[in-house]
């Protein structure tokens, strides 16, 4: 690629590392959908299964989803930021949603106290197994987002990352994209159904 094609990049061409970050989200979702499967089956043929509302705080997780939502808005600006070459409102777009995704794994530890308070362990049911398994796979990949934003605005801090035609800023989207998109799937199934 010539100096010229470099310069002209608006960030929505097809590149190897864009098609790299799509490779691991359709696997990494072929990993939730194999979890998510367990669980219906699980919860299919359990004579059992406690009813979610009465276990689990749904207006709390509701306002979990609603943050979390919100940190893919404020993602969305980061991109439009990065793609226009505003340097201000990419750090402050790129800082708020590190900020939602802390906020969601605080909201999300302030939970699990609560339920191992009231009783609900890995080991107390499978419920509780199930529960934690999908929920903490998901935090992880949070908090793994959370890392991986954390770098890439240390980079845009530096001057290093987020010059029109970057797609590092993107594609950093796209991974928190699919971490919002994967937690509206388990909060409507392991908490609303």
């Amino acid at each position: 690629m010539n100096a010229e094609a470099v310069a002209e990049n608006t960030g929505h061409e097809l590149t190897t590392a864009k098609v790299g970050m799509w490779i691991f989200l359709v696997t990494d979702a072929l990993t939730f959908g194999g979890l998510l499967i367990a669980y219906a089956s699980l919860r299919a043929w359990s004579t059992s299964w406690p009813v979610p509302a009465e276990v689990l705080n749904i207006p709390l997780t509701a306002f979990n989803t609603f943050l979390l939502i919100c940190s893919s808005v404020t993602m969305v600006m980061a991109v439009t930021a990065c793609e226009t070459g505003d340097r201000q409102k990419l750090v402050r777009w790129l800082g708020a949603t590190v900020a939602g995704g802390c906020g969601f794994l605080a909201v999300q530890a302030y939970e699990y106290s609560h339920l191992i308070h009231d009783g609900l362990t890995l080991s107390s049911s499978l419920f509780g197994a199930t529960f934690y398994t999908l929920t903490s796979f998901h935090g992880a990949h949070v908090f793994s987002g959370v890392l991986y934003l954390s770098i890439i605005l240390g980079g845009v801090l530096l001057g290093r990352i987020g010059k029109p035609g970057d797609q590092r800023v993107e594609i950093a989207g796209l991974f928190w994209h699919f971490v919002d998109l994967i937690w509206i799937l388990i909060f409507t199934f392991v908490y609303l159904i």
